[in-house]
């Protein structure tokens, strides 16, 4: 499959068979963050499948170009938690192993929260527990979350961050150690019409009244930390097994921000801990 529909929208999906093909091959969903796309698991992909996992990567909610509703009420928790259970439903999956790096981390916790019968296990790739966050907000993640209070205001954001090319979301990439070459592809994802606008969509929505906050988990959780990441505090990092009531397993690295692009064999390795 390459796509899967929902309430009209179209999303981008890419479907990776294991390289030994098995009627019961476990099956990981991998969810990206802001400002990637499916392309930031590229380097983890093959290590995954060559383990005899089936691997699916969506581009999510306002970064595929037919699933960019307007307004913010489309992008609250709830419908991206809706999005990877009707990926799951196209794809003939009863339950997968799911992943979330940054953004796609909240939304992977809040699956594996809300929709524990589909969730084999979750992995966690860098952000901490959205009540974890919370409880940190006073003790450093205040600071580090400060950037998604401009992100509410209309356009400006949209104007400075696209302004001569993209330039400023290309200097922000970088300066958090990203490649260029990688920047490129992502600041040139974000100019496409609509997209920075529905991206930042899910910053706009998080005001927005869903029906509560994700709950504690219940599936085998591997939660992969990076100790140079600069937008979780470490106060929020360290509460993060408190609301895991499964089995619980902290991997702390060495590691900036960009963990599927930086450090894909780590990503693996915690993926299939969780899927052996």
């Amino acid at each position: 499959m390459d796509h899967f529909t929902r309430d009209g929208l179209r999303f981008d999906v890419r479907d990776h068979p294991p390289a030994s093909a098995a009627p019961d091959a476990p099956v990981a969903v991998l969810l990206h963050g802001f400002p990637q796309d499916a392309s930031a698991f590229d380097a983890v992909v093959p290590l995954l499948t060559r383990a005899g996992v089936r691997v699916l990567v969506p581009d999510q909610r306002g970064y595929s170009p037919g699933a960019r509703p307007r307004g913010r009420r489309p992008y609250v928790v709830p419908e991206l938690v809706a999005d990877v259970v009707a990926l799951l439903d196209a794809a003939g999956v009863e339950a997968a192993h799911v992943v979330g790096h940054d953004w796609g981390g909240a939304v992977a916790w809040a699956v594996a929260a809300r929709e524990p019968d589909r969730t084999a296990s979750l992995t966690a790739l860098g952000t901490p527990h959205p009540a974890a966050m919370r409880a940190g907000l006073l003790r450093g993640q205040a600071v580090r979350s400060s950037y998604v209070g401009w992100f509410q205001l209309p356009a400006v954001p949209e104007r400075t961050l696209l302004a001569d090319d993209g330039a400023r979301l290309r200097g922000a990439l970088t300066r958090s150690g990203l490649e260029p070459d990688r920047a490129d592809r992502y600041v040139a994802r974000m100019r496409e019409p609509g997209a920075l606008t529905a991206a930042l969509s899910w910053y706009r929505a998080l005001p927005v009244p869903s029906g509560g906050g994700t709950a504690r988990v219940e599936v085998p959780t591997t939660y992969v930390a990076a100790r140079r990441d600069p937008f979780f505090a470490p106060a929020s990092v360290a509460a993060t097994g408190r609301y895991v009531d499964g089995d619980y397993l902290h991997v702390a690295l060495d590691a900036d921000h960009w963990l599927p692009e930086h450090r894909p064999a780590d990503v693996a390795a915690a993926v299939l801990g969780n899927a052996r």
